[in-house]
């Protein structure tokens, strides 16, 4: 569970309704209005259904799970596992790495140390790992565009309602108490059409560019280290050609050839 997500958005839905809570002396009632909900909420998913497939569509919530849920490895601990892998296969041969194949959970690692036990080629290697890594890429911009579309098209539903309330404020302009209600439920719609953009839906597309950008970065670190191997490199070679992802900093926290000498 990524904490960072979950703490922005309960915090950001608290501050919301806790203003709302102050300036109505409690009253969240009034910024509840049924219609204008449907019409928000409703139009937009089904806009949003009309620019996609029926299965892409159905799968929108495993797109909106991401953002709450990181990836199982770190870059360190992906550096430290193919360091290890490295020297076992100087020390027992290439084919040994059959025997660690169940202990690795990522599939692109794993299909990746397939490739090497088989005898795969260094440039058939690296093409299909990287056919995978850009089919990825554009797996997870199709589930991203997916909320870019609902943060488009939530504030336009929500100017359509208002437009839709000020026509009938206005066709009741002889009544000069239904005015004031009036205005407040055709705003109301421009309000939650703001609400569902910038708070459910374009944060968590921003955050799954981040996670993206993230994953192919710990993608290209397993392929670096799959070619590695692949070359017979001295795990010592493999560790440094891995540790320029990371920033200067962080490179001493991995526990490869030097942590096992100063152990």
């Amino acid at each position: 569970m990524d904490l960072a997500t979950v703490i922005g958005l309960v915090a950001a839905i608290g501050m919301v309704l806790g203003s709302l809570w102050v300036g109505t002396s409690g009253q969240l009632g009034v910024y509840w209005d049924t219609p204008s909900a449907i019409l928000v909420l409703g139009g937009t998913l089904f806009v949003v259904l009309m620019t996609q497939s029926i299965e892409r569509f159905l799968r929108v919530h495993k797109v909106y799970l991401r953002g709450f849920f990181g990836k199982a490895m770190t870059i360190p601990e992906t550096i430290e596992k193919l360091v290890a892998l490295g020297e076992q296969a100087r020390r027992e041969g290439v084919l040994s790495l059959e025997n660690t194949l169940n202990d690795i959970d990522d599939e692109f690692l794993k299909n990746g140390i397939r490739l090497v036990i088989d005898g795969t080629a260094a440039g058939e290697i690296e093409q299909i790992l990287t056919s995978e890594l850009e089919a990825m890429d554009q797996r997870h911009s199709q589930g991203k565009t997916i909320l870019d579309l609902a943060a488009k098209y939530a504030p336009a539903f929500g100017m359509i309602g208002t437009l839709m309330g000020l026509v009938a404020m206005l066709r009741n302009m002889d009544d000069p108490k239904a005015i004031g209600p009036g205005m407040a439920v055709a705003i109301l719609t421009t309000f939650y059409g703001a609400i569902i953009a910038n708070v459910l839906c374009l944060p968590l597309s921003d955050k799954l560019s981040y996670r993206n950008e993230e994953e192919m970065l710990l993608r290209t670190v397993m392929m670096k280290g799959i070619l590695s191997l692949q070359a017979g490199d001295n795990p010592r070679i493999t560790q440094a050609k891995l540790a320029v992802y990371l920033p200067v900093d962080r490179r001493s926290s991995i526990n490869g050839i030097e942590g096992k000498k100063r152990e």
